[in-house]
């Protein structure tokens, strides 16, 4: 019994950190970039857009289409960074082990 007892101690303390991981990485801004950076977007650990920058070179009017493919490559850029980091954080927490159900929310 004293196993499962520490098996349990240590889950708890694995929540723990995971929950403290996530309020960390709600508050880790994260810049994506496209066009060799005249898009950038900061999104949030929660993948929320905070900002978007356009070069004022990129503002024409004939180019909508282009500034659009931009915009969106700009956020998954930022986004595939976010969860790059999110997968190494948990990583840390983890040990590198799967754990079902340990999936966190981006």
């Amino acid at each position: 019994m004293k196993n499962i007892g520490q098996l349990m101690k240590q889950a708890q303390q694995m929540q723990q950190k995971m929950a403290d991981m996530q309020q960390k990485m709600e508050q880790t801004e994260i810049i994506g970039a496209s066009g060799a950076g005249l898009v950038q977007v900061t999104i949030n650990g929660k993948s929320e857009m905070r900002s978007l920058k356009i070069d004022p070179s990129l503002v024409d009017p004939q180019e909508i289409d282009v500034l659009e493919d931009l915009i969106v490559a700009a956020f998954n850029d930022a986004k595939s960074k976010l969860e790059s980091q999110m997968s190494e954080e948990m990583g840390k927490i983890t040990g590198g082990m799967n754990i079902p159900g340990m999936k966190l929310p981006f």
